[in-house]
């Protein structure tokens, strides 16, 4: 048994999820990305003296969105609170948050894990502002600051300490984007910085009842580098235990490059933050009549997708799976399904030869030529047995693509695609081939059944592709059985 099999990593995380608001939490700047530096500001968002801030109300209906879709408790009387540090990214010199009075308590997300289906459950979820943003790299002798991003409204989505591994931590990111994008609350742009992850990591003794000392990893730009320093930090753990050195309490950051974790910040001493409530702002009320207006107007969200699609038409977890990662997949999906009943062709459509051609052409599916009206024709066409998958992928498609208003069987006429189902026409094409191979009949009658195929392929070349493939199979079988 290797060494590392003893023990076993408690990890918690904590999500911060810019929210997909116009302004800012606390006043009317606009909250964009990519606007000149220190642009989108004002003395609201600066903290000069005198100024009022307003809460932003879109922002509490988003948080409320997002305690309904993980099961929360919501809070009626909701509070805030100043958290006191100095940064150099921080105007005001404390940030807007919720201390003891979060919006969100309890909760859980689903996720799967090696096709395993798991449960992680939430500790809060609380709104605050964000800080501005420190730039390393552009100066050589300077650090520049951005405060365009302070005061950008947040949640924060803290877990309780229930992840074993980096895989795990990865598949409940993963999980978490996926709800927070069909809420449309949060683009979920973790290389942008609209999603943000920190990871609490300790290790411990399988079976032992007490944590072991935690470290926190910060700044991961991806959901892959979350899972990678997870795995780097507990093997480094493991293997500090092992030496009987200490594990220090701090502060960590991830190499993306070498994929390691380095010191940024002894935690040895708890942070002072020195909480107190905001002076400035009222309490915000959230009643019972708000939240089921709110609950009223609530997406299908993926997990409900999942059980339709599984459920009701029959799709495997994986189909399922693939077509609810993306809200616009889906809603192309469900579009799709409400003008054909093959709903499992109508996902090897959308995953299949849909798919290979939005990444051959680099485009999303909102830039998509095809209505999902026109993929029902095809479908029908091929359910019709007019026209074959083959050809219908290879030749139909691409025309249509490039004809988005013509008609699929007018294109297919026009392309000769149309299959031939007139079982005397393919008769004479079959006791033509058969009149040929006399000697392979003789095989296929003496028990090479095998050879069906032969003679199938055969009577499809005569008829250049165009026999209706169900009908030929069941016509040669019956010719060669009557012989």
């Amino acid at each position: 048994m290797s060494v590392y099999e003893k023990y076993e990593a408690v990890i918690g995380l904590e999500c911060h999820i810019q929210l997909l608001t116009k302004t800012k939490m606390y006043s009317n700047d606009v909250a964009e990305y990519g606007a000149l530096p220190n642009t989108n500001v004002s003395v609201i968002s600066l903290g000069h003296p005198g100024t009022l801030p307003m809460v932003n109300k879109t922002a509490i209906e988003f948080a409320v969105k997002l305690g309904l879709a993980v099961n929360s408790n919501i809070r009626e009387e909701n509070q805030f609170a100043r958290k006191n540090y100095f940064y150099a990214d921080l105007p005001k010199g404390y940030q807007v948050t919720q201390d003891k009075t979060p919006i969100c308590t309890g909760g859980f997300v689903n996720y799967k894990d090696k096709d395993q289906d798991k449960r992680l459950n939430l500790t809060r979820i609380h709104m605050e502002e964000d800080a501005g943003k420190s730039i390393h790299d552009v100066d050589p002798f300077h650090t520049l600051i951005d405060l365009n991003r302070a005061g950008t409204p947040l949640l924060e989505i803290v877990t309780e300490p229930e992840l074993r591994t980096g895989e795990e931590a990865y598949a409940y990111l993963n999980e978490v984007r996926k709800l927070v994008r069909y809420l449309d609350i949060c683009d979920g742009n973790m290389e942008e910085g609209s999603l943000r992850c920190d990871a609490n990591i300790s290790v411990r003794i399988k079976g032992a009842p007490e944590f072991g000392k935690k470290v926190e990893v910060k700044n991961m730009n991806s959901f892959r580098n979350v899972q990678r320093a997870i795995d780097f930090e507990i093997k480094r753990q493991v293997d500090l235990i092992e030496k009987n050195e200490p594990i220090a309490v701090e502060t960590r950051s991830f190499d993306a490059v070498n994929g390691s974790t380095f010191s940024l910040r002894s935690k040895e001493s708890a942070n002072d933050y020195r909480y107190f409530p905001e002076p400035d702002l009222q309490p915000v009320y959230v009643t019972n009549n708000y939240i089921d207006t709110i609950k009223s107007k609530m997406p299908v969200l993926p997990a409900q997708l999942f059980e339709r699609y599984t459920k009701e038409y029959g799709l495997s977890d994986y189909d399922a799976f693939q077509l609810t990662e993306l809200k616009e997949i889906a809603a192309y999906y469900n579009e799709l399904v409400s003008h054909t009943k093959n709903y499992k062709s109508a996902a090897n459509w959308v995953m299949g030869t849909i798919r290979s051609s939005l990444n051959d052409r680099a485009i999303t599916i909102q830039r998509f030529e095809l209505k999902p009206a026109k993929i029902a024709e095809i479908i029908k066409l091929i359910d019709d047995g007019k026209v074959s998958n083959t050809a219908a992928a290879a030749k139909l498609f691409p025309e249509l693509i490039a004809n988005s208003s013509a008609s699929a069987e007018d294109i297919a006429k026009k392309l000769d695609l149309i299959q031939n189902s007139n079982s005397e026409d393919l008769q004479g094409f079959i006791n033509s081939v058969l009149e040929k191979f006399p000697a392979k009949v003789d095989e296929y009658k003496g028990g090479k059944v095998g050879l069906l195929g032969m003679f199938v392929g055969e009577v499809m070349k005569a008829s250049k592709g165009k026999a209706d493939p169900k009908l030929l199979n069941t016509l040669v079988k019956e010719t060669l059985d009557k012989k």
